[in-house]
């Protein structure tokens, strides 16, 4: 009976990979890169100071809001440290304990963003179907057992997954397409059978993300009726102007993530550049457009931004 040595069933590290064809460019390409880095960090941050500091801000609303830039500056910060030293150092080396605890948080808290998606479209559906309740639906003691329940859902839903991972055996490539760790570019690496990994991770997709697009969808289907019965053009067009920056938070969220997971099931002879791309605007886009999106659309946050910019 043939050996194996232990690096077969468990490497040591995997290797993440920049932007392939480019990599005598990393140096001038990580400029752009920590460009969207700085203005996400900050974004998110200004975010979230303004409405912990501004007592105005203490609605429900803007909880969530909060609760989506807390979870786009984790998004940022699980992947700047694998992406940069790429780019600065040629730091391509990824053990492979780092690299399940790096998906642990890149999933969990991609499954957060999409749970708070969805409480934010919840909450849009209460204010403009049923404002005369709203107060005392959304409370703040259901608010923190909504923000708990998110937290719950985004980290449960991950440890069968990344056990069932580990239980593989990578005796192929350790060379991974991203320049961070994600799921299924690193289970194509193994050598046996990953029916169960990919039947459970599938499950989990549809379950989570897939459940909270057609519930937004269905939200958004009432949203438009109530809408449509109120009889003045002018409080349609600012009903629905209240919804602008939650469809567009929607669609920079799930419009990159279901082109990924598109071109990990079928587009095996895509080129590898296509990958990384796609791979690095599934994560940077949607935590540097969201803090835009809401510093412009909404007007209490621009007011509070613009103070703070004042003072500064």
């Amino acid at each position: 009976m043939p050996s194996f040595n232990q690096s077969i069933f468990h490497p040591a590290v995997f290797f993440l990979t920049g932007i392939p064809g480019l990599e005598t460019y990393h140096a001038w390409i990580s400029i752009p890169f920590c460009c969207l880095y700085a203005i996400a960090i900050s974004g998110n941050g200004m975010i979230l100071l303004v409405i912990i500091t501004e007592s105005s801000l203490h609605e429900p609303m803007y909880y969530f809001l909060s609760m989506l830039s807390f979870t786009d500056l984790g998004l940022c910060l699980s992947t700047l440290v694998t992406m940069l030293g790429i780019f600065w150092f040629n730091v391509r080396e990824i053990s492979f304990d780092a690299c399940i605890g790096q998906m642990f948080f890149i999933h969990g808290l991609t499954l957060m963003e999409s749970s708070v998606l969805l409480v934010m479209a919840f909450d849009h559906f209460i204010a403009i179907c049923n404002p005369l309740r709203y107060a005392t639906i959304l409370t703040n003691s259901r608010i923190i057992k909504v923000g708990f329940a998110i937290v719950i859902r985004g980290t449960t839903a991950l440890v069968p997954l990344l056990l069932l991972l580990k239980r593989l055996s990578f005796c192929h490539s350790r060379i991974l397409h991203h320049s961070y760790c994600f799921h299924p570019d690193v289970m194509k690496l193994s050598c046996t059978d990953t029916k169960i990994n990919s039947a459970f991770g599938l499950t989990i997709v549809i379950s989570t993300t897939g459940l909270d697009t057609i519930l937004i969808l269905l939200s958004y289907v009432l949203i438009i009726h109530s809408v449509l019965s109120i009889a003045s053009p002018e409080e349609r067009k600012k009903t629905f102007s209240t919804c602008v920056s939650h469809v567009s938070a929607v669609a920079i969220f799930y419009i990159p993530m279901i082109s990924l997971s598109l071109v990990h099931r079928f587009g095996k002879h895509a080129p590898p550049v296509v990958h990384t791309i796609i791979a690095n605007v599934y994560l940077l886009i949607p935590p540097v457009m969201n803090p835009i999106i809401y510093s412009v659309k909404t007007k209490q946050i621009c007011k509070a931004i613009s103070k703070y910019s004042f003072l500064s």
